[in-house]
């Protein structure tokens, strides 16, 4: 008889994948009790990948992929091994190298921009809109312009731009595919942190040329450890990326026609997503409910016409007209770096753990100190990253849980 993981180990073990701070008394994201709700549809799929033991690339991988491609929308989906290598695979999909430049935002995990770098391409950074702290098309169009003006081999040529779903928002795709097929590049969703979420009609993963997000634990849909999947609509993207997740095999494993990754999705993962994925769609509701309450806690003492001079002293975040936001993070602005650190500070002290998403964009990076970036090429990145914080986001958060935390402010004003 297989014991199951909560009988051997017991609900204290659950805990313990919570990301907690020592001494806090809220969850900043709750697994536990999600997996308490499916504990018996993941038991019997690990049960199921234990049974057949094809424990690399098995039929899960398929079963997965297909669900979340008619999820989506789309004609492809292919599972691998991390959000990370999901970027990789697309941007070797499309033979980027030296003498590349791909656009992208600085206010971002490392990821995007390092997969850029890892080819021997050049990142470009453009700054973010300060509302949706996704890329703005505007300076996109005008950054793309420019390097087009400097022709090589001082500089490199334009290829493709990374755009970015910053905590669960979808960026302006509308705006910046035009922009794209202006000037002839390819697009990569970088929907890491946004699956689930919409804009018009239309799901995230589905808004470019070819999406990539990641299951790591902490994300919308995440696994019990690394996973990604990548989505298209192009039948030949689909081939070269199938290759390039193999080494870069052909028509078995011992042909190996261009250069690839192991980027294989474990099919213990997908067993285990699966199981995630059927209460997927309710849990993405259960985030709008979270949030539409952090929104009405944070803004009940506002002034009519705005929330900047709130007596709360915090901006709550803003989902455009048309989107649908599938809250990865719930991020807020305090007025300024000193006043968000007494609010972190505040909270702390009353148990409840707080995250900065991201205190240092990435042209300040020593990773990226070759590019030649310096503070104040990207005014608004670099306001936000003083300013913003992460308060506790998931789709079990009580009420009574948002009601302390929104207490907190109060008490610091």
């Amino acid at each position: 008889m297989l014991l199951t993981f909560w009988e051997s180990r017991g609900r204290s073990c659950v805990l313990g994948v919570n990301i907690l701070e020592i001494g806090e008394r809220m969850n900043f994201i709750d697994l536990a009790a999600q997996q308490l709700r499916i504990k018996d549809a993941i038991d019997k799929n690990i049960a199921d990948v234990l049974c057949h033991g094809q424990y690399i690339m098995g039929p899960e991988i398929r079963e997965l992929e297909a669900e979340l491609a008619a999820y989506v929308g789309v004609k492809h989906a292919v599972g691998c091994a991390s959000g990370t290598d999901a970027l990789l695979m697309a941007l070797m999909a499309y033979g980027v190298g030296p003498g590349d430049a791909i656009f992208t935002t600085p206010f971002t995990f490392v990821a995007t921009a390092e997969v850029i770098s890892l080819l021997g391409a050049t990142p470009v950074f453009v700054d973010i809109g300060p509302v949706t702290f996704n890329i703005d098309p505007v300076k996109l169009e005008k950054a793309i312009v420019k390097l087009q003006m400097n022709a090589p081999p001082t500089h490199p040529l334009p290829k493709g731009i990374i755009a970015v779903d910053l905590f669960g928002l979808p960026a302006d795709y509308d705006a910046i595919n035009a922009i794209a097929r202006r000037h002839d590049l390819f697009v990569i969703e970088d929907a890491a942190q946004s699956f689930g979420a919409e804009c018009g009609d239309r799901k995230a993963c589905s808004l470019a040329d070819i999406a990539c997000t990641s299951f790591f634990p902490a994300k919308p849909l995440g696994g019990y450890g690394d996973g990604g999947m990548l989505f298209t609509n192009d039948d030949e993207l689909l081939n070269v990326l199938h290759s390039i997740r193999i080494h870069g095999q052909g028509k078995d494993k011992y042909e190996n026609v261009r250069i690839g990754i192991n980027g294989r999705l474990d099919t213990m993962q997908a067993a285990i997503l699966l199981a995630k994925f059927a209460i997927f769609p309710e849990e993405v509701e259960m985030r709008q409910a979270v949030a539409e309450r952090y929104r009405t806690l944070l803004t009940a003492d506002a002034p009519a016409g705005g929330t900047e001079a709130g007596a709360l002293a915090v901006i709550p975040p803003v989902v455009p007209s048309g989107y649908k936001s599938v809250w990865a993070q719930y991020s807020i602005l305090a007025t300024d770096e000193g006043a968000r650190a007494r609010l972190q500070e505040a909270l702390k002290n009353a148990g409840i753990p707080t995250a900065i998403y991201y205190p240092r964009p990435l042209h300040l990076q020593g990773a990226f100190a070759a590019l030649g970036y310096k503070a104040g090429d990207f005014p608004v990145s670099e306001e936000m990253a003083a300013r913003i914080f992460s308060l506790p986001m998931h789709p079990y958060l009580e009420g009574a849980d948002q009601e302390l935390i929104c207490r907190q402010f109060m008490v610091t004003i």
